[in-house]
């Protein structure tokens, strides 16, 4: 069934608000339309484009909010964090972050992206991975946008540990999954 265009306006527009990372294309592919359709609809809505959509979350300066680690040594881009519960970061796969042979992320790329944004969202000073457990689901290529999202699930005190379950993405298909045992020096109340 074909949607009117208010209708799929007022779709697009809640759509992009519950995932500000959507492409136009996946849009276009969502709501059984060209591209430039989407576009259109975006312009008429006053809805910026993707890379202007991303600076706009990436605005907030999380500098002041990481303590375990410098910002700048976050693989990835943090967009959202609150921390001992969740994070985001994108990272775009560059020509550089690829086998040459075969065009395929380097699997530690992936990796330093995903442990960096577990260390990140510790509520803590000093934080060190203890054990991964992680699983390479999918290739990931050159010109991919990896988003990883990281969630606090469990926590021991008397230990000082942790969990922090990772996933990423490209496209919204799971490209990598791991699960982190962290080390923290305090426990709550510390």
């Amino acid at each position: 069934m074909r949607r009117t265009k208010k209708e799929r306006q007022r779709l697009l527009s809640e759509t992009i608000a519950e995932n500000p990372f959507v492409t136009d294309e996946q849009l276009a592919t969502q709501f059984q339309v060209s591209v430039q359709t989407i576009r259109l609809d975006r312009m008429e809505l006053s809805i910026p484009e993707l890379r202007e959509r991303i600076k706009d979350v990436a605005s907030k300066s999380y500098e002041n909010e990481v303590k375990s680690l410098p910002i700048d040594e976050v693989i990835g881009e943090i967009v959202d964090i609150e921390l001992d519960h969740r994070a985001l970061s994108i990272f775009d796969v560059q020509e550089e972050h690829v086998f040459q042979r075969n065009g395929i992320a380097r699997g530690h790329h992936l990796f330093a992206q995903a442990n960096s944004l577990a260390v990140a969202v510790i509520d803590d000073e000093l934080a060190l991975t203890v054990h991964s457990n992680i699983t390479f689901v999918k290739p990931v290529r050159a010109g991919n946008r990896v988003i990883t999202k990281a969630i606090v699930i469990g926590r021991d005190e008397q230990k000082h540990r942790t969990k922090v379950e990772v996933t990423s993405t490209v496209n919204g298909e799971t490209v990598f999954v791991g699960e982190f045992d962290m080390y923290r020096t305090k426990g709550k109340g510390e």
